[in-house]
């Protein structure tokens, strides 16, 4: 089986609340996949028909072949979700909770685990309650690669977490996830922390996608462009060449998928005066703001 997921015409309401139609992607096999937007956009809602925890309005979605709606125990074990926030057990002490999560997944090795919480320089015996947010994060990670689930499923892991943290997280996942060949489904809202670390993504907005790709080529072939506009606070509709513009006075910055001669022609067709078109290379970040917008 060469998906791990697949999203087909993927619609949901809430109530009369359109939240995405139509949406399509696939999470090949021992791929880092992302799932980035906005808030409000649907990134925990299609977390949620993926694990099974909702009904699809229209569309389906399937895990290893499997219908979400109908997720088979055996099927269910081959996944580890990380919940936004980390809920934890802050009672328990860092080996009583490996022995209580150990004795719910038939596959559990806790190897990962304890290599993990070395990391952290914590004692066995040290209580979840006294510890921080960043360390609690880990300890969350530890007990899902402990599950040795074939699919991750990471629901904004950041949140609460400082740059040293989050990168000990990355780091530590992608490191695991390409020795041991697991897929990982991940949203963030640190989209810097994903440059270099996810393979393929889907970029919704609010009721659509925007990108399906890798991100590589995704990188590669969206571009940004600033020049001198002669119309004052520029403002283009989106279309197959625009994707999106800002302007300050007459300083204008256009997003787009075609090359420089394109963008070029498409201002003079339209009779838009400028100077000085260039284009300004990007992070990861950047292009996410260029092709979502900034508000």
């Amino acid at each position: 089986m060469e998906y791990a997921v697949e999203c087909r015409d993927l619609t949901h309401y809430y109530g009369k609340r359109l939240i995405f139609e139509n949406m399509n992607f696939n999470v090949r096999r021992g791929s880092i996949f992302g799932l980035l937007g906005k808030n409000g956009t649907g990134k925990t809602t299609t977390i949620n028909i993926l694990n099974g925890f909702l009904t699809p309005t229209g569309g389906q979605c399937l895990v290893f072949g499997e219908d979400s709606r109908a997720l088979t125990p055996a099927t269910k074990a081959r996944m580890g979700f990380l919940i936004e926030g980390h809920v934890q057990y802050a009672f328990m002490t860092i080996r009583q909770i490996e022995k209580f999560y150990s004795a719910f997944f038939p596959r559990w090795n806790k190897a990962p685990y304890y290599e993990l919480m070395a990391k952290l320089e914590v004692t066995e015996s040290q209580k979840l309650s006294t510890m921080s947010c960043g360390q609690r994060s880990q300890v969350a990670l530890g007990l899902i690669l402990a599950q040795d689930p074939d699919l991750m499923v990471l629901d904004d892991y950041s949140m609460g977490l400082d740059a040293g943290y989050r990168r000990l997280f990355i780091d530590y996942l992608q490191e695991y996830a390409r020795a041991e060949g697991k897929t990982i489904f991940i949203t963030s809202h640190i989209i810097q922390d994903l440059d270099g670390l996810i393979d393929d993504c889907v970029i919704i907005d609010y009721r659509s996608v925007l990108v399906t790709m890798p991100i590589r080529q995704f990188q590669s072939e969206f571009k940004r462009f600033t020049f001198t506009s002669s119309v004052a606070d520029l403002k283009l509709p989106k279309d197959d060449v625009v994707k999106n513009t800002e302007c300050i006075k007459h300083h204008a910055t256009l997003y787009s998928f075609k090359p420089r001669q394109d963008v070029e022609a498409y201002l003079r067709g339209r009779n838009i005066g400028f100077e000085g078109l260039k284009e300004v290379p990007m992070s990861l970040e950047d292009a996410f703001i260029g092709i979502t917008g900034k508000y």
